[in-house]
Formats: structure tokens, sequence, C-alpha cells
């Protein structure tokens, strides 16, 4: 298979970055996500993972993939499939405001994108989450990192992020 790339964008920003697909580590995942590309939605900056930016959809694999090529450490670069149930992302502390679009999904998928180093995947209320590990940025982390900083100290409100084939 020839390597498959994608394009990270934080659309109102004007900033995106462009990560390869690890077929070979996780192919069940990439081709959920590749069939579904594009897609995107109102960006949050996590409060617990520390340096992750993420996206929360409806489902959009006929089927949510296995946890593949696992991670509780995820480095700069990688991107990540979590799938969550309404009632885990309920809990007041997560911040998420009542209109939030995921709100009354029964699955919630999660796609994030880590930007700096130093990130553990441990919950408060759940205790370990493991990601699935899909894609590695190969080109303008710098200026995403820069962007993603930004949104921690500016505000994510209006801003989408968004996945699409490059």
């Amino acid at each position: 298979m020839t390597d498959r790339f994608i394009e990270v964008s934080l659309d109102k920003r004007g900033v995106g970055c462009t990560a390869k697909l690890l077929d070979d580590r996780a192919p069940l995942t990439c081709a959920a996500v590749w069939d579904a590309l594009p897609l995107g939605g109102d960006v949050y900056h996590a409060k617990y993972a520390r340096n992750e930016i993420y996206a929360l959809l409806p489902p959009f694999a006929p089927e949510e993939p296995p946890l593949e090529n696992p991670t509780i450490t995820p480095i700069p670069g990688d991107l990540c499939y979590f799938t969550f149930s309404d009632t885990q992302l309920g809990t007041a502390s997560y911040g998420y405001e009542n209109a939030a679009k995921h709100r009354g999904r029964a699955t919630v998928v999660d796609l994030a994108l880590f930007y700096e180093r130093n990130n553990l995947l441990i919950n408060g209320d759940a205790g370990w989450v493991p990601g699935i590990v899909w894609g590695s940025v190969v080109d303008g982390l710098d200026r995403m990192a820069d962007a993603c900083q930004d949104l921690w100290r500016a505000g994510a409100l209006g801003e989408t992020l968004t996945f699409r084939r490059a």
C-alpha cells in the first residue's frame, strides 16, 4: 500500500499540518477515518491530557475499531482516536456546555492531535484512557503547536479542527 496523508487544520486560524496515516500499525482505524474524510468539528483543548486538541464527532465507522496501536503516553505529532459514551463525558468537571454538539449521542468519537511532550492519558474520573495512534505529523507541527498554544491562551470558541485528505 502506498503512503496516505491527511491535512489537519485549525480553520479560523488558517494553520494546518500534514500527517501520515499509520496503516501498518492501525489498519482498521486508518481505514475507518480515511473512508469518512473530511471530518471536523468544534475544537477543544485538553484539560487532563495536557498538550492535546481534539474534536468530538458522531460515530462514522460501520463498527468501532479495536484498540490497535494503543498508547497512554502520546508524543508530539501523534493523532489519536478515542471512543466514549455520552455519559462518560457528561460530568460537569469536563466543562462541556449543555448545548455541546456531542450531547445525547450514545457514542462519541474523539479525534485528537498531540502537539507537545509530556502527555499522560489518565483521568480522575475514569483512570487510564488508552488511545489508538493512527497518524503521525510529518510537516508543520511547529506552526500547529504555536496555534494550539494560542488556542489554549486565547480560547477555542468559534474554532474548528478539520481532518481532510491531503
